[in-house]
């Protein structure tokens, strides 16, 4: 291995958050995602250094075959969860330049579509087209071929493409639409809901199973709309919600009283709402609200 053995730890505390990244985009879940990049670290302590000739793609192909485990896992695990499934959402910095790290770089719509994926053609896809992988890499950490990791790779774009909505990207338009949506919600506001939801509008509400949620999606404006004003109309303590972004993308904290409720994001179209994915299962709620407004 090139450099000296001391600064292994050096290089791994550097190359954490692009693990960190990989491993997310993997497993849509930060707390998963930090656990592999653990495992990755401990079995480098337990290999000879001297036998690893790349340090960086070692540990890359390492995290990315944990992380492969966990995802196939996480299926059969997810066929019993109570619920849609959504992605454990990262609270990111307005403008994408701005991110802090690797896993902040993969868009909420990306990491939703990710989910229809399977897990050789999600890792193909996430390891080549986010982080720039050549495919004699991937086939190392797929134990496939590369021309075998190419076509996954081809394959997973293709539905992708064809699956990731197109959303309005203007910043001004953003602002409008999320103020509406957030003063209707809250207020129980009928009409209101109904002249900021697009007609074939879809809620999606993640509770896994822990605190209550539609346990199925909710198609159409209509729907969307007489939910969220009952949602609204329910008493307890007063509700709020302050505009935020996460994965970049436009979204609302909820609030009860004091405490983070949910996470809501909104996807824009057209200057209407045409998605809400509403995060409130708590375990994925943990890393939400540390950044400041």
């Amino acid at each position: 291995m090139s450099g000296s053995v001391e600064s292994v730890p050096a290089t791994f505390d550097a190359l954490r958050p692009r693990l960190v990244g990989v491993a997310y985009g993997l497993l849509g879940s930060v707390t998963e995602a930090e656990d592999v990049v653990q495992d990755a670290w401990i079995r480098l302590q337990r290999t000879d250094y001297e036998e690893i000739d790349d340090l960086t793609g070692w540990l890359v192909t390492t995290t990315s075959r944990l992380a492969l485990d966990v995802l196939r896992s996480a299926r059969h695990r997810r066929e019993a969860y109570v619920g849609p499934w959504l992605p454990e959402p990262v609270e990111t910095a307005p403008d994408p330049a701005d991110s802090v790290t690797l896993a902040e770089s993969v868009s909420w719509a990306m990491m939703v579509v990710l989910e229809t994926l399977s897990p050789a053609e999600r890792m193909a896809f996430v390891l080549h087209d986010l982080f720039g992988l050549s495919f004699d890499e991937i086939a190392t950490a797929l134990g496939r071929s590369p021309a075998g990791c190419r076509k996954l790779a081809s394959r997973a774009r293709a539905h992708i493409d064809s699956r990731t909505p197109r959303f309005d990207v203007d910043p001004t338009t953003h602002h409008e639409v999320v103020e509406a949506f957030a003063d209707a919600a809250t207020t129980g506001d009928l009409e209101g809901l109904l002249q900021i939801l697009d007609p074939s509008a879809v809620l999606t509400a993640d509770g896994g199973g822990i605190v209550r949620a539609a346990l199925r999606p909710i198609v159409g404006a209509d729907a969307i709309a007489r939910f969220l004003a009952g949602l609204a109309g329910q008493g307890g303590p007063a509700k709020r919600m302050r505009a935020a972004v996460v994965n970049h993308n436009p979204a609302l904290l909820v609030f009860v009283g004091d405490e983070l409720d949910g996470i809501v994001a909104l996807g824009i179209a057209g200057g209407r709402v045409t998605a809400i994915d509403f995060v409130r299962n708590p375990e994925k709620l943990t890393r939400i609200g540390r950044r400041e407004p």
